[in-house]
């Protein structure tokens, strides 16, 4: 037990802030001194953890952005040009360019094509300009020592202090996100455990310094995941007028050859292709947006985010960094913003009409989007799951 030390160094530490929800002098003590009887029980070189926990910090800041919530639901038009954008596209394919020996070996390693490596690689710390500067062993303690999410962040420290003990990088220079995602490609320590890879062969596997680690471990986290190399991601496509649109959706999915049967092509016209694979159709827009068709490769991507936004964005920006144009229909710039409170008026009045719209949250996902189709196709409306104007007016929302 390492706590009569750290009493002695007065190691324990909060930041200089002391909003409401920090914690306690004391009570932060008592979580690491539960943190250093979790390592010893992993087996964790008692050395490592008593140096790696001595100068742990409480951070209200991580309490602060953990809590907050967006106090608007971002249309995919804002989502979609905020992070694919033409500079970053010219960067991507540059830096294609530039690594492409190095991407090339990966992807004949694992099977997972070079653009979505790159495209990853820059949604996630934009080519490695920013990883974030917030130490990862101060914000997974104390999120461990929150209530809100303890168990899974204690094992997320846990493995931070297992990748320290590892010798990948000393814990002072272990920086990351306010959530602990590290690296290049932002994993978490627990996906770092699991997936990394030293590709480099210098006898440690380092997301921060070496890039050949972190294309290799993320193209090994995508393939552990189901990456079919066989395939795309996905597909913007064109549907006919008149499209049943309460056929869209993530767990509504058709072998592509019924998708042409019902009049959808692909966006120059020309039919879809004839591989025997199923795809589901998204909307993100609505009617008036664009429509995608996605494959098994789009679950793979959303298993690194749950995202349906970041996943479309990640499928378009390796497109673009292909060589591809931009969609061929843009998503309306009119979307409306909701607040949160309208976002739960809404979920409040579907589910008071018999449509399950799930937890009144305020969050704009899945279940109420499908409850919003149920909705529209009672009062006649496009049922495409989107809150257009006319929409709103038949919940009673103002706008």
């Amino acid at each position: 037990m390492y706590w009569g030390s750290l009493l002695l160094t007065g190691a324990i530490a909060l930041s200089a802030s002391a909003p409401s929800q920090a914690m306690s002098q004391e009570g932060f003590a008592q979580c690491i001194e539960r943190f250093s009887r979790e390592a010893k029980t992993q087996g964790l070189d008692s050395a490592i953890v008593r140096d790696s926990l001595a100068n742990l910090k409480w951070v209200d800041r991580v309490i602060e952005l953990d809590r907050r919530q967006p106090e608007f639901t971002t249309p995919f038009s804002d989502y979609l040009s905020r992070r694919v954008t033409d500079q970053r596209v010219a960067d991507g394919r540059r830096l294609l360019r530039e690594h492409r020996d190095l991407l090339a070996r990966v992807e004949r390693e694992y099977g997972v094509p070079a653009p979505y490596l790159v495209a990853f690689w820059g949604l996630e710390t934009n080519f490695g300009r920013y990883f974030g500067k917030m130490s990862v062993l101060d914000s997974l303690a104390t999120l461990a020592c929150d209530e809100r999410r303890s168990t899974y962040f204690t094992r997320e420290l846990m493995s931070a202090l297992r990748i320290v003990d590892e010798g990948a990088i000393a814990p002072e220079r272990m920086e990351g996100s306010w959530a602990g995602a590290m690296g290049h490609v932002q994993f978490m320590p627990s996906v770092f455990i699991r997936h990394a890879v030293d590709y480099d062969n210098d006898g440690k596997r380092d997301l921060w310094n070496s890039l050949p680690d972190a294309m290799a471990s993320a193209a090994n986290f995508l393939s552990s995941m189901g990456w079919d190399d066989e395939y795309r991601w996905g597909r913007e496509v064109r549907l006919p007028e008149n499209f049943p649109y309460l056929e869209a959706g993530l767990k509504q999915r058709r072998p592509l050859s019924e998708w042409h049967q019902m009049g959808i092509r692909q966006t120059n016209g020309t039919t879809l292709p004839s591989a025997d694979i199923e795809a589901a159709l998204l909307v993100p827009s609505g009617h008036r947006g664009p429509a995608f068709l996605v494959y098994d490769n789009f679950k793979v991507i959303m298993g690194w985010n749950q995202s349906e936004y970041y996943a479309l964005a990640v499928g378009h920006m390796a497109d673009r960094i292909a060589g591809a144009g931009k969609l061929s229909r843009t998503p309306p710039e009119d979307s409306p913003r909701l607040n949160r409170d309208q976002v739960m008026a809404i979920q409040e009045k579907l589910n008071a009409e018999g449509h399950e719209a799930g937890k009144v949250d305020g969050i704009w996902g899945p279940a109420t989007r499908q409850a919003l189709s149920q909705f529209q196709s009672e009062r006649d409306l496009v049922p495409d799951g989107f809150p257009d104007p006319n929409t709103l007016s038949a919940l009673g929302i103002d706008l």
